[in-house]
């Protein structure tokens, strides 16, 4: 098991960011995928036609999210913790998984930096 801890500079304000992570139809916006998402804690979630799904786990409107992202049976739960700041050029998030079973962790850090952040930052880039 592995864990991941990164920041990212997103050029939005923290409460666009939060609806784009936290509304399924913003996240379709910007993923091109229909989403099941809800801000209410117990939900599950479910991204990019089921390849990420988990439980909601905690929400602070417009500053943070954490949620447990499922891997099968694994004896400890992955939990994703993203916390946004604000900052001049928008939102400086911090992202935190712990963890990630060990033949995941590739794909996983690989679809967070392209897929998951990198995404969002070329869509409110214009990119």
């Amino acid at each position: 098991m592995k864990d991941y801890k990164k920041h990212f500079i997103v050029p939005a304000p923290p409460e666009d960011l939060y609806k784009a992570l936290t509304n399924p139809y913003t996240i379709r916006l910007w993923t091109g995928e229909p989403a099941e998402m809800s801000t209410e804690p117990g939900t599950e979630f479910s991204l990019w036609d089921e390849s990420i799904v988990g439980m909601n786990l905690e929400f602070e409107e417009n500053r943070k999210i954490v949620q447990e992202w499922y891997f099968g049976d694994q004896p400890e739960d992955s939990i994703v913790t993203i916390i946004l700041h604000p900052n001049k050029k928008g939102t400086d998030v911090e992202l935190r998984h712990t963890n990630i079973p060990d033949e995941a962790y590739d794909d996983i850090v690989g679809g967070w930096n392209e897929s998951y952040f990198g995404a969002l930052i070329d869509f409110y880039t214009g990119e």
